[in-house]
């Protein structure tokens, strides 16, 4: 490969990002102005936590270099900006680290240089940028906390952002876009930008469809996992659908996009009340472990125990961004809670009447009641019957349904799940 890269904001879209183009045979500079994450990165420390992401590192040996001076980018002939972009949490985003970013970056780049913002930003962004817009360019990312490797590595296409779309792309940028082999989108800035968040917006209409309608199916003797074969097999809908029910959307990015689009159309005075549908149903689903709890445990045990498995938004990340099982534990301050998660750090979590353990299986002795907010791989693995043989109760909250109800039932617990009534034993 001719082209040398570069990636500034060692964050988890910057890093993961820069060791996949590292790992298509490229030689990749990573920088980031923090020298002790610098350092800690040069020893295989990292910061997030991806499946296979070690590996590839690994794999990319001297290719991929790390440096805190922004000075060693003047070598570079492309240069993603790549940090994430922080949220609050109503999904507003602050990028005033992004704009500052630019501004430090820009001096040290070449006459030749591209720049290419990659982090996701709002329209508009990228087109208020002083660079040469002939050089300057947005890509969308395609980071899935948990997926990002696969996601860096085996993208489904690339979408860019362009000055003018109708010209043929720089020829160092095709080139590390074409190592891929998948089909490459130019368009203006704003449709780049827009195209995001409407792919986000997709995403959360059919989230919202799962989860309406799987309580719906718990309620008349419905089964919502019978229901979803047929949405897969029907092509206007599809096999990778996200028809799955669960807690409501979190980790931040849907959140974000969401927002942006109802501060855009108040802007605009465009309708979007569907956006507020969304936004109200996915708290309504957030909701849906401590409705189960406080109706089936809760005043009827007297003081409960309650063994909770996960604490991440999702599995396969360390990331607690809006995590519908911190808001689930938070709705009960007093009841005792026995926790595990494999990846959330300590200082991520707070209950005053929690307590931690380093073995799953440790949570469930003597509870009440347990409920698996985190569908995490390990937690799949674990006996049923075991479980129950250690357990007080026989409540199993289990939204992601990870276990099969008629399996908890041979168990001896009986399972609550979304998308399907109970299960006696």
């Amino acid at each position: 490969m001719n082209t040398n890269v570069a990636f500034v904001g060692m964050t988890h879209l910057g890093l993961v990002s820069a060791t996949g183009v590292c790992s298509a045979g490229f030689d990749v500079l990573c920088v980031d102005q923090n020298a002790d994450l610098i350092s800690r990165l040069d020893r295989g420390e990292l910061p997030v936590l991806e499946p296979d992401l070690d590996d590839m590192l690994a794999g990319n040996g001297a290719r991929q270099r790390f440096s805190s001076a922004l000075s060693d980018l003047a070598d570079r002939d492309v240069v993603y900006i790549a940090p994430d972009v922080p949220t609050d949490d109503t999904g507003a985003s602050d990028l005033s680290g992004i704009h500052r970013l630019i501004g430090e970056v820009t001096p040290h780049l070449n006459d030749d240089a591209l720049l290419v913002v990659l982090c996701q930003v709002p329209p508009g962004f990228t087109r208020a940028v002083s660079f040469d817009p002939a050089r300057l360019f947005y890509q969308v990312e395609t980071l899935i906390f948990g997926r990002a490797v696969e996601r860096a590595t085996q993208p489904e296409r690339y979408i860019v952002g362009c000055a003018d779309p109708a010209k043929a792309l720089p020829a160092g940028f095709a080139e590390v876009l074409g190592a891929f082999d998948c089909p490459v989108l130019p368009m203006r800035y704003e449709s780049a930008e827009l195209a995001k968040i409407s792919i986000n917006m997709c995403l959360v209409s059919s989230v919202s469809v799962a989860n309406t309608m799987a309580e719906l199916c718990a309620e008349i003797g419905a089964d919502w996992s019978e229901i979803v074969p047929a949405l897969k097999l029907d092509k206007r809908i599809g096999a990778y659908s996200y028809l799955k029910p669960g807690l409501g959307i979190a980790g931040g990015n849907l959140e974000r996009d969401l927002q942006t689009v109802l501060d855009y159309s108040a802007k605009t005075g465009t309708h979007s009340d569907i956006v507020r549908a969304w936004l109200e149903n996915s708290a309504h689903n957030r909701d849906w472990a401590g409705q189960v709890l406080r109706k089936h445990l809760l005043g009827a045990v007297s003081d409960p125990l309650v063994a909770v498995w996960g604490l991440a938004y999702k599995e396969n990340t360390h990331s607690v961004k809006n995590s519908p099982s911190l808001a689930t534990l938070s709705q009960f301050p007093e009841t005792r809670f026995h926790v595990h998660d494999p990846a959330v750090a300590d200082e991520d979590f707070d209950h005053a009447s929690a307590k931690r353990f380093d073995e799953v299986m440790d949570t469930v002795s003597g509870a009440d009641a347990l409920m698996i907010l985190t569908p995490w791989p390990d937690y799949r693995a674990q006996d049923l019957k075991q479980v129950a043989a250690q357990m007080r109760g026989t409540m199993l909250i289990d939204p992601y349904r990870i276990f099969e109800p008629s399996d908890v039932q041979s168990a001896g617990l009986v399972s609550h799940t979304m998308g399907v009534a109970p299960l006696e034993t």
